[in-house]
This record gives C-alpha cells, structure tokens and sequence, in this order.
C-alpha cells in the first residue's frame, strides 16, 4: 500500500470464494438447493462491456474529465480510465480462463458458449472492432494506433496533470501519483500497447450491439464532422470555453464536433480509426473465423441492417435484442417493430401463452427455455431522444414491454449489462406475483471488479428449476510485479481498476451478496425432461 494525499493506493487479495446464495423471490415452496444442482440445461459465461479503446483517438474527449464534479456533465464523463491501455490484456487472460474451464461450478457440466452483451468497444471504431474480433477469435491484436510510440493524454508531456503518466510527468507528478499513489511504471504504455496474437476463445460465442459500438464515447452520434476528425491528426486538450455547460450533453449528443474547437496536438492520423456502422459491425461478425457463424448475426440482419436475432439450442432458444438509440445518448431504447419482431419469436417456442387482453391461447408449438440478451436492461430503456425512423416506428417503453414477456412463461431470463454493476433482480408476473423470470446484470471488465460470469440452468426436478450464477475472474497474479508479459499486465489492470477512486474498491460496482455468486430458484414454466421435438 502507498499513501496518495486523498487515499492509499492498495494491492488486491485472495479471499475464500463466496458460497452460492439462494434467492426464492418466487414461489417455489421449501425445496432445498445443493451443488451440483440439477440436470444441466444451459451453461453459459456471460462477458459484458470489455470497451476496448484506441487509447490515442484523436476524437476522444478525455478532456471532459476535468468537469468530473459539474452535475450538468454526469451524462459525459469518466471519458479515460488509468487502466483503459491495458484493457486488451485483461480481456485475453479471461480468455485463457473461459478456455481452461473443464466444468462449471454449478451442474459440473462443460461451457457451451459465451454470450456478450455489448460495448465490446469503446469509441464506434473500426480499429476497435478488429482487435475485439482478433481477440475473441484468435489473431493479431494491434491495441495500438497512429504512430510507432504513444500519442494521448498518459504521455510525460502532455499539458495536464489530470491523467496517470505511469512514466512520470515532466511537470511534477500527476493528480493520480500525487492524490492516490499511482505507481511510476516506465514503459508501461510501450508494453501495453504492443501488439500481440491471441489464441481466442475455444468456445462458440455470441455477439451484441451495444450504445458504444454505435456512438463517439458511448454518447455522441457520429455526424460527418465526427467522421472527418476520427482519421484527422490533431488530438483536443482542452474544453473550448464557448461551450454553454448548461446545453453541453445535448450539444455533445448532437454535435460531439464542436468540442473538438479547443486547444489541439497534432498526432498521427490512422485511416483505421475511421467510424463504423451498424451494417459494418454485422458485415465483420459475418467475415469473421469463429464459431458459430456470424457470432449470432444472420444473413437477414446484414440485408435489413438490424441486430437482433435468434439463436437456438435444443432445450433453449436465445434472443438477442439490438437495444442501442442510434439518436445519440448512452441509454437504450426498443422500437414497435422489433417487440412485433420479438413477439413472433416468442410465439414460436410457446404451446401456450397469454394473449394481450389476457386470455390464454394454445398452440401446436414445441416448448423451449427462453433466454434474452441485450445491452441494455429494463431500467435503462429510457432514453428521452428515441423517437420515431428508421428503425422502426414508435418506441415501446420498458412497463409495455415486460408486460409482453409476462405473457410468455417460458422465459426465464434476462441477461445484459451498460450499468458497470453486479445486479441481481426477480421480474414478478404482476398477474400472478409468485411466478415470473430472473434479469442479471454483470459487471463491466473494463471496471472493477473486471469480472465474467458463468450462468448455468439446470432441471433440479419436480417441476422446480435454478439459474446458478457465478462470478469469474481472470487467473491472473494478484500482484503485478513488475507487469511484464501477459499476466503482468492483465493483473496490473486489474489492480488500477481496483484503485480508480469513483469505480474502484469504495464503488457499488461489485454488487451486494446476492447480486454475484447466487441459484435463482424458479419454477419450470413446464416439463423440462421432456426433451425438444418430443
């Protein structure tokens, strides 16, 4: 531990494994619950918000920053993390995690996929784009961009003391030295930002769009302006002092641009930072090696430029909804015609649902589990600039559409993330309150805690039914040492992480108890020994 003048700087410890808490929010009487559970289902690990950041874009706007405490801002800001360079490493030791898993905790039975849900990237890059798919499906990975050394606000000489310079600051220490005990770690950024091959995942996986993958910061609609200074060569230092703080989120949303006015360095331009759209994320998850086919995007979203989609397994159908408001803002939205779009989807894995005024309805249909995923929760369906377009007609509001997956029994989970934040929560049927399904939310593994989360579902049989959760962590050294080599690194992003004053150890982030290693107990919303097509 070393002493800042704020707060220490502290190491990260091994402590025991948290038992498994269980949660009866529904009515599933006093059925007990041991491990291994029951006969496993499903067994997925569920990783979310990796943002992986071109670290020296010349339209990112670390600057904002600086306006940490202005409330009028909150929607902007943090716009850098100390440990964002070392992300991509991070990210490949959960990789060589998930592919050393030989049985899940919960069933003991193997991995089938990995899910994500969204924000996979940081800043709607191309460059971005292709080291996530590198990552994830094995290549070379290239965290760098521009020119041959580090060009962005970690430099020695870069005009403010507002960001951690892990090779010293040639005008004294930095705010995070100073205030927090960062360490001097010389040539930390050269390391971190060298490329390197990956082995990828040796697990079929899942993708999803997310507010990061479509928008500047997660928040700033990409107009041609944006475009232009994304492959330009001067980086922003500074907050133009016209802007209107009053108006500054709407004005950042709309016209991210203009905040780019101010005081500039010039840095190499890289044409691989260019902005990519929806259809281009789709295009690369299409092209790219891995396994499945497209990570879950189909011929039909390349065509109608969406990103939702079914995927199916033989006791469980997945449903990956595209919850993103290309409008511009971090929150999501759902238009009618993908909740039309979800209904139908619904419809076909249900014998029996009910119909809007209530009255059940029964069908030739063959039962499945059904899971969904998204970016974005319930909670944060609200973003007020949704409105009406191309993608679809009027925006359905989160009340509606939890009301529509109440009629649909054979939905038993929710996973998604954007909130950073373990997040546990049970979606009663107002109708009929002992029944319902599970939303989890995992933590982001850019942020502390940096951690995945394997889910499993399981037949614990007499109709009764559990999702076992699981938080995972990358096996990494807990002490970095000197961070050299993969896990060095890995573990000092982590450590970082841990010690951001307003995402680390003090946070929320890692959830409570029952937010993190916890057996949802449900009832199964019919038999699940009868199997798929019998």
């Amino acid at each position: 531990m070393r002493s800042g003048r704020v707060a220490p700087y502290r190491s990260v410890r091994v402590l025991d494994g948290e038992a498994h808490a269980v949660r009866h929010d529904f009515d599933v009487g006093n059925a007990p619950y041991r491990l291994p559970a029951g006969r496993p289902v499903l067994c997925l690990a569920h990783l979310t918000d990796l943002q992986l950041a071109d670290v020296e874009s010349p339209a990112r706007f670390e600057f904002l920053n600086r306006e940490f405490a202005d409330p009028r801002f909150a929607e902007l800001v943090p716009a850098q993390r100390p440990q964002e360079a070392l992300t991509a490493r991070a990210v490949e030791a959960m990789i060589h995690t998930l592919n050393r898993i030989d049985a899940c905790p919960g069933t003991r039975a193997p991995l089938q996929l990995v899910v994500t849900t969204g924000d996979a990237i940081d800043n709607a890059q191309w460059n971005e784009l292709q080291a996530f798919l590198a990552l994830l499906d094995g290549g070379t990975v290239r965290p760098g961009s521009g020119g041959p050394g580090y060009e962005g606000v970690q430099s020695p000489h870069w005009p403010d003391d507002l960001f951690w310079k892990p090779d010293g600051h040639a005008g004294g220490p930095d705010l995070f030295r100073s205030d927090y005990g960062f360490p001097h770690r010389p040539e930390l950024l050269r390391r971190a930002l060298a490329s390197f091959s990956s082995t990828g995942l040796r697990l079929p996986w899942l993708g999803c769009y997310g507010n990061h993958e479509a928008l500047v910061q997660g928040v700033a609609r990409v107009t041609p302006e944006l475009a232009a200074a994304l492959v330009a060569g001067d980086k922003p230092t500074r907050l133009p002092g016209w802007i209107d703080r009053d108006r500054a989120t709407d004005l950042f949303v709309d016209s991210a641009h203009v905040f780019l006015d101010g005081e500039s360095l010039p840095i190499t331009l890289d044409p691989g930072r260019r902005a990519v759209s929806r259809h281009e994320f789709v295009e690369a998850h299409l092209a790219s090696s891995g396994l499945p086919h497209g990570h879950g995007f189909t011929e039909r979203n390349r065509r109608d430029g969406t990103a939702h989609y079914v995927y199916d397994l033989p006791s469980v159908r997945l449903i990956a909804l595209d919850t993103t408001c290309l409008a511009g803002a971090s929150d999501g939205a759902l238009d009618e015609d993908q909740v039309r779009w979800l209904e139908d989807r619904l419809i076909e894995v249900h014998s029996a649902h009910r119909a809007p005024d209530g009255h059940p309805v029964t069908s030739g249909h063959e039962d499945r589990l059904v899971v969904l995923f998204s970016h974005h929760g319930p909670d944060t369906l609200t973003n007020r600039r949704a409105r009406p377009g191309r993608d679809g007609g009027a925006v359905v509001g989160a009340p509606d559409l939890l009301a529509l997956l109440h009629r649909f029994p054979n939905v038993v989970l929710w996973l998604n993330g954007h909130t950073h934040t373990n997040t546990v929560r049970a979606r009663r049927d107002p109708l009929r309150p002992g029944r319902g399904f599970w939303e989890v939310t995992t933590c982001a593994l850019v942020d502390w805690p940096c951690q995945a989360r394997i889910v499993e579902i399981s037949d614990d049989g007499d109709g009764l039914m559990s999702i076992t959760c699981t938080m995972l962590d990358h096996d990494s050294p807990t002490a970095p040492g000197a961070a050299d080599g993969r896990l060095g690194l890995a573990s000092l992003h982590r450590e970082l992480a841990a010690n951001v004053p307003w995402a680390g150890f003090g946070s929320d982030l890692a959830g409570q108890t029952w937010d993190r290693n916890v057996a949802l107990r449900l009832r199964a919303p019919f038999p699940l020994s009868r199997p798929a097509g019998g």
